[in-house]
């Protein structure tokens, strides 16, 4: 039997995720029982929606049966969020389909034999220049989902120096997440952020440059730790069962062996470079170009599969296998799609039965009561709570900075610390919480179940946490601003 080409998830994997995104299905409904109804009213603003802090009222309980509660992974499709998360699974298949035309061309394990000739005896030097890399991208133009299509890259180039699936996310997306966190220029939530506070645009750079280095040193240091653990004695990889075929596959020796299996690998790999190219373009320019920002996920998508598909055909690989390729590698990926559906139905769950607003106001009651200090954590919190709902942060930043500013200009905290905390907590947690699709699709593109990913991370995510907390309180003592 032919090896599988592409991603492929595990029955393990997507049962555990099944589990776990229906308990939080359930949980949410739960909550729109338990919870009063409430309302805020909202206005446009710049063609987004946003809140009148002043106008929350208590409203009559929506008519939202608890049957619908497990319906709900298809309505969301009809919903306001509908054309983001198709555009999310489409963009995820066109990866899964390309990524796996590439690996059956052969030109994905030369390209890494090509990087361990270069980099072999300074492996630990390369991972970390390349997470340096992935969390300079996220600081400072606030890309993430769209480098989804490397993943896979990154964790074939991790398996081919003796590492696993997680160095292999570490380096990758989990450098971008740390990053768009640490944000220094990231333009969807700190530039969407200062403009809703009025300061401005990215303002504060000296502290934010620091808060980088910072979270670059802890990350570097738990990532290097951890590869170097795992390189002297593989078997402690929580992973290291699952990645057995996948660290077989790219092991140095059998990358040495296998040359390029197709006849013309020179314009193939010209073919590719010239889309990859065009994907860094779109990348460096989707967050000064309005319009690009607008299409950008989908962009990217559609020149990675032009590029795998047409670097297939041009390699000269039979076309039939190519075809066969790209649909074994979207197949392997199709699991994800239901598990996307579900993680999105949590928000569309708890916004039906009308209790979303109420969650808001109960947490900015909390903040008008508090001390400096403690209103900046609670409006983390608030962040880091909301994360679980909505993911998009210029999105997250519409609907809470009306509320969050002028709380904090009622207890004391400038502005720029409440961005600063607001960015803190709508970044870090992207990667910790099952809801969230990009976690979902990163995952989906490996071996690792979202549990294993979770305990692998929670070490991090209490660093991170801390140095974060610390850095919020000296915001607060130093009256960072200017306002």
């Amino acid at each position: 039997m032919p090896e599988k080409a592409g991603a492929q998830i595990s029955t393990r994997a997507f049962l555990q995720s099944l589990a776990i995104l229906l308990a939080l299905m359930l949980a949410a409904g739960m909550l729109t029982r338990w919870l009063p109804a409430g309302s805020y009213q909202r206005a446009t603003l710049d063609g987004r929606e946003v809140i009148d802090p002043q106008s929350y009222q208590v409203v009559e309980r929506p008519d939202y049966p608890a049957w619908r509660w497990l319906t709900a992974p298809l309505e969301v499709l009809a919903g306001p969020d509908g054309a983001t998360i198709i555009v999310i699974i489409v963009f995820l298949l066109l990866v899964g389909a390309s990524f796996a035309v590439l690996e059956r061309t052969g030109l994905i394990r030369a390209a890494l034999a090509g990087i361990l000739k270069r980099f072999g005896v300074r492996k630990y030097l390369l991972l970390l220049l390349v997470s340096l890399f992935f969390m300079s991208i996220g600081a400072f133009f606030g890309i993430f989902e769209e480098v989804i299509p490397l993943v896979p890259v990154m964790i074939a180039l991790s398996y081919s120096l003796g590492w696993d699936a997680l160095v292999g996310l570490g380096m990758s997306i989990l450098a971008t997440n740390m990053g768009f966190s640490a944000a220094v220029t990231n333009p969807f939530t700190l530039g969407v952020a200062q403009r809703l506070a009025g300061l401005p645009l990215f303002s504060g750079a000296g502290l934010r440059l620091l808060i980088f280095a910072v979270v670059y040193g802890v990350f570097a240091h738990f990532l290097v730790g951890y590869a170097r653990r795992i390189e002297r004695r593989p078997e402690y990889s929580p992973v290291y069962t699952e990645d057995q075929p996948e660290r077989e596959k790219y092991s140095l020796n059998k990358l040495e062996d296998q040359p390029i299996n197709s006849p013309h690998p020179l314009r193939a790999s010209l073919w590719l470079a010239t889309a990859l190219t065009l994907i860094v373009l779109v990348l460096i320019g989707s967050p000064f170009v309005p319009a690009l920002s607008a299409v950008s996920l989908p962009l990217v998508g559609l020149l990675f599969f032009a590029g795998g598909l047409g670097a297939g055909f041009l390699s000269g690989t039979p076309g039939r296998a190519v075809w066969a390729a790209a649909r074994g590698g979207l197949l392997g990926i199709l699991p994800a799609v239901p598990l996307i559906l579900m993680a999105a139905s949590v928000k569309h769950i708890v916004a039906s039965g009308g209790v979303l607003d109420t969650i808001l106001h109960q947490a900015a009651r909390a903040i008008s009561s508090a001390s400096p200090f403690a209103a900046s954590i609670l409006i983390y919190l608030v962040a880091l709570g909301i994360e679980f709902f909505i993911g998009s942060g210029s999105a997250k930043a519409f609907l809470l900075m009306p509320i969050l500013l002028p709380l904090a200009d009622l207890v004391g905290v400038t502005r720029q610390v409440a961005v600063t905390a607001y960015c803190f907590g709508d970044g870090f947690s992207n990667l910790a919480y099952p809801t969230n699709p990009v976690l979902l699709i990163a995952l989906g593109l490996t071996v690792v179940s979202y549990p294993k990913w979770l305990r692998w991370t929670l070490k991090l995510w209490f660093l991170i946490i801390l140095i974060t907390v610390l850095f919020l309180a000296l915001a607060v003592w130093i009256g960072y601003g200017p306002f």
